[in-house]
């Protein structure tokens, strides 16, 4: 983990990220200056754009909603993808396992430092967003989506529970990430491959036609945290999300674990 996190592409992940929520106050600071409303010029935005001049803290939930379709899950993909292949491209993988680590324990400690980075990106995006928000929004209670009220202490609560549902339901890209990771030796390929059937898993999400496989994509239910801010908390697509995201980390562990375990080791 401290090898992962000092690496200046790991940095740079993480700062562009925090960059986000940055980009996004200081934006609708900007186009609400004349007093006029977010969305007036006709565009519609991420889930709680429209709250955000009348409490900062929403720009948390919509800084996560803007992120996690792309930003997030690509930046998961780049360190998921180079955790096995970029160990071997860099001719470091052989001596890794002669330490004697053991092939699944190294694979063991891949993913939980791959699921560690997708808790502090999640975080770092809602940290900066928090920031941001208190800086150039107001601060109080929080209308939910069903218009009851609560406290302020209460939204910040459901803020972080929202961070920690987006964070796990990054697990079944982490894991199809690893996968990819063993099938090859090259890191750039593994990330371009697993980044590249992010996209390809989301277009095919937004097609009509298809909408009776929809439901086992695994970035299907991603945007439903949402219903964490009804009153009462609406759970079924919650629950649905992270079945489904353990569903993608057993299939896609299991496989990288088959593929790992049994590969021969050449560079």
């Amino acid at each position: 983990m401290v090898t992962t996190f000092r690496r200046w592409r790991t940095i740079a992940l993480l700062g562009v990220l925090a960059t986000v929520p940055v980009l996004i106050g200081v934006a609708i600071r900007i186009e609400t200056s004349d007093g006029s409303s977010v969305g007036q010029g006709g565009g519609e935005g991420p889930a709680f754009i429209a709250q955000i001049t009348n409490n900062g803290l929403f720009l948390v939930f919509t800084a996560l909603a803007a992120t996690l379709p792309f930003f997030l899950p690509m930046a998961i993909g780049v360190l998921a993808g180079d955790a096995i292949a970029g160990e071997a491209g860099a001719g470091t993988l052989r001596y890794l396992l002669v330490a004697p680590a053991g092939r699944t324990r190294l694979l063991l400690t891949k993913y939980a430092t791959t699921m560690t980075f997708c808790l502090a990106a999640t975080l770092v995006v809602a940290v900066s967003a928090l920031a941001v928000g208190a800086l150039l929004f107001p601060l109080g209670e929080l209308t939910t989506i069903s218009g009851t009220r609560i406290s302020f202490t209460e939204g910040l609560g459901r803020a972080l529970l929202i961070a920690l549902v987006v964070a796990a339901s990054l697990t079944g890209v982490a894991a199809l990430g690893l996968f990819v990771s063993t099938l090859t030796n090259s890191g750039i390929a593994a990330m371009a491959t697993t980044v590249g059937l992010l996209i390809s898993v989301q277009i095919l999400d937004q097609i009509p036609q298809l909408h009776a496989l929809q439901p086992y994509f695994f970035s299907h239910y991603w945007l439903s945290f949402a219903d964490l801010m009804r009153d009462p908390v609406y759970w079924d697509d919650l629950v649905h999300n992270l079945g489904l995201q353990a569903l993608y980390a057993a299939v896609f562990g299991s496989a990288a674990w088959a593929r790992f375990t049994a590969k021969d080791i050449t560079a």
